[in-house]
């Protein structure tokens, strides 16, 4: 399986989309602080994810995820989340 995932960090008040083929060690190394763009913050938590089969698929879903249409999505998906925190997407 193939997995598209969005953590979110409380503390930066910010997002990060992502891919992997193992989610729970991917998720591990972005709490841990070894992955490059997330190590200023510990606080990462898994908020969404989506499985794939097909990698093609799953790589075509980040990088739409990653645009501003995708961002509405996100958003869309995601808005109860932000608004129990009180924070905005």
């Amino acid at each position: 399986m193939f997995y598209v995932y969005i953590i979110y960090s409380s503390k930066l008040k910010k997002k990060y989309i992502g891919f992997s083929e193992d989610i729970k060690n991917r998720i591990i190394e972005h709490q841990t602080g070894k992955s490059i763009y997330t190590k200023r913050s510990r606080d990462w938590e898994l908020v969404y994810y989506e499985a794939f089969i097909n990698k093609s698929d799953a790589q075509i879903e980040e990088q739409f995820l990653k645009s501003g249409k995708g961002q509405d999505r996100i958003k869309y998906l995601l808005k109860n989340y932000f608004l129990y925190r009180g924070e905005v997407a």
